[in-house]
């Protein structure tokens, strides 16, 4: 056999061990995720689709007529009497319950943040994408710090400022002023106001970034004034993204749960609360089929916003549209600019400074008593013990990011090829982003920790396996998200090299693809880790006892404790803490330049 031939030879060897390599890790990615996931979450649709065992549509028929769910569309007036609170917090938020149900108030409240977000991301994108001033980067990078908030701290951080004894109405009080929105749906819209409006203004910049300048110059040298070019020119470009962001955006606030559990209950219970509820009443049976109509629901709205986000900054920017400098002669602009900027401190800084001042205040003045409190390991009747609760969210966060981080670099390797393998790989990426945590947590719960027979033997897991798992799930797909685009950027050449020089398809990866996308490898972990830190959708329905509940479990608890009464110093302690935990979770992702897109 000539030269030639052995180095024909050599390369489809290793060529056939370079696909065995990819495809064995993308195979045991999946099993982890058949028996953390799939199976889990299988087993509660299911359960929506038989009656005692037998294939039926009994359970989805019998919630698709309830009128509690769907009011006068399941062709029955609903009964006040058959769920009292929910009606009542919804007749006094304004919305007619008995018309459409818990569907129709989760869909009213959706809209609703949605407008908000989109009033308040808006003028947040036209500042960004109009003027340059210094910090603009950095204001752009901070879009970014709510996605990595743990939405049940925010509520704490809302509450401290919006609530009855709040840094607003401490404020009001000198003029004799005082406001009451504590538990209203106002608060609830304004904290989904604060996570989500970030992503309309990220999204619009981003495809601001993309208009040709000359495109822009063209219409205005035919005489088209200002508005007309923006919206001849401008528009079109910006309007994939924009719906992408509404799109996205809707889903994120009809499955919103630990912002309406904390600040509404079930006296503002939306679908995703709901089925919270009925799982903790092990009715899992009508949970199942709410999951299935809430998936149904999600999922077409997230088939729209895939087909819009792909149109979205297709542009290639010859020329990028120049911003101008913020500061100088007083103009409309720069007027809104600053009333935004006011609105925006009020919105974003008021409740994490709150939650900060409330941490460090005792009896009205300075004091690290509620720390202290913390370290005693006290949350008086409560019952959680809050350094365990520290202890257990730093340690389920590292079995997390041990487990999504090489299930995150394997689908990204097999994604980055072409072919039937890569598209299945897609898939296997956004079906946990499509699917509700609470609803992992159940399947979590009734298949793994309650224990499945295999072969004649009862196999179990403990609630902090399960835990592990869940914050996992959440956290690997950010993990793809950062590695896939460093991996389409390294030299084949380079590999090739290493290759020639004799080394397997595993030394090759290590010494030469690893080392270039370390950095993103480094940041999806960073995204795992606050990820799993704040996760509370599926953590809440697997805590079963105080020995595993983790920080934002601990604080739901605060909040939800009567005794705790008007006072927030300890919660507002631990999430202070928390703060501090994804802050810098974001500082090493911001660092590396990660990316934070779902």
């Amino acid at each position: 056999m000539g030269t030639t031939g052995r180095t024909t030879l050599s390369a489809r060897l290793y060529a056939l061990a370079d696909r065995i390599g990819a495809r064995g890790a993308f195979l045991a990615t999946l099993a982890v995720l058949v028996v953390v996931f799939y199976y889990p979450v299988g087993t509660v649709l299911v359960a929506a689709f038989s009656d005692d065992g037998a294939l039926s549509l009994a359970p989805l028929w019998a919630t698709l007529t309830d009128p509690f769910y769907f009011g006068v569309l399941s062709g029955v007036i609903a009964d006040p009497a058959s769920a009292p609170g929910a009606l009542v917090g919804w007749v006094e938020a304004g919305f007619p319950a008995v018309r459409t149900g818990l569907f129709g108030f989760t869909a009213y409240l959706a809209v609703l943040g949605t407008a908000c977000a989109v009033l308040v991301g808006l003028p947040g994108a036209y500042v960004l994408a109009r003027y340059e001033f210094r910090g603009r980067e950095t204001i752009r990078s901070l879009t970014v710090v709510p996605f990595v908030l743990p939405a049940i701290m925010v509520a704490v951080g809302f509450t401290t400022m919006f609530g009855t004894h709040g840094t607003l109405n401490d404020l009001l009080s000198v003029v004799g002023l005082r406001i009451d929105v504590a538990f209203s749906l106002p608060l609830v819209v304004a904290a989904l106001t604060f996570y989500n409006a970030p992503l309309v203004t990220r999204f619009v910049v981003a495809a601001a970034d993309t208009v040709d300048a000359r495109a822009v110059e063209t219409a205005r040298t035919l005489g088209a004034p200002r508005w007309r070019a923006f919206l001849d020119v401008v528009a079109p470009q910006l309007l994939p993204s924009f719906l992408a962001s509404v799109l996205l955006v809707f889903v994120f606030d009809f499955m919103a749960f630990p912002i309406v559990l904390a600040l509404g209950g079930l006296r503002l219970a939306t679908v995703e609360v709901w089925i919270y509820s009925l799982a903790a009443n092990l009715d899992l049976g009508e949970a199942a089929a709410l999951a299935v109509l809430e998936a149904t629901v999600t999922l077409g709205v997230t088939y729209l916003y895939l087909r819009y986000e792909r149109r979205g900054g297709s542009g290639t920017a010859g020329a990028r549209v120049e911003r101008v400098p913020l500061i100088g002669p007083p103009s409309l602009g720069r007027l809104l600019a600053a009333a935004y900027a006011v609105v925006a401190a009020v919105l974003y800084v008021g409740p994490l400074a709150s939650m900060v001042a409330e941490s460090l205040t005792r009896a009205g003045g300075f004091s690290l008593a509620n720390y202290a409190f913390l370290l005693a390991q006290q949350l008086g009747t409560g019952g959680a013990r809050p350094t365990v609760a520290v202890q257990n969210s730093l340690l389920f966060a590292v079995g997390a990011v041990a487990l999504a981080v090489p299930m995150g670099v394997s689908i990204a390797v097999v994604t980055n090829r072409s072919g039937r393998l890569a598209r299945v790989g897609g898939a296997l990426l956004m079906a946990p982003l499509a699917v509700s945590g609470v609803v992992t947590g159940i399947g979590l719960l009734q298949g793994l920790v309650f224990g499945v027979d295999v072969l004649g033997h009862h196999i179990a897991v403990t609630g902090p396996v399960a835990i592990v798992a869940a914050h996992a799930v959440g956290g690997y797909p950010f993990v793809v998200r950062n590695v896939a685009p460093l991996l389409a950027r390294v030299d084949d050449d380079l590999v090739a090299a290493a290759r020639t020089l004799g080394a397997g398809p595993a030394r090759a990866f290590r010494d030469v693809t690893l080392p270039l996308v370390a950095p993103g490898v480094v940041a999806g972990a960073a995204f795992a880790f606050a990820i799993s830190v704040g996760e509370f959708n599926a953590t809440i329905v697997l805590a079963r006892d105080t020995a595993s509940y983790t920080m934002p479990v601990a604080l739901e608890r605060y909040l939800s404790n009567p005794s705790v009464g008007p006072y927030l110093g300890p919660a507002a302690a631990m999430g202070t803490v928390l703060l501090c935990v994804t802050a810098m979770s974001f500082v090493v992702v911001e660092r590396l330049g990660g990316r934070w897109e779902p």
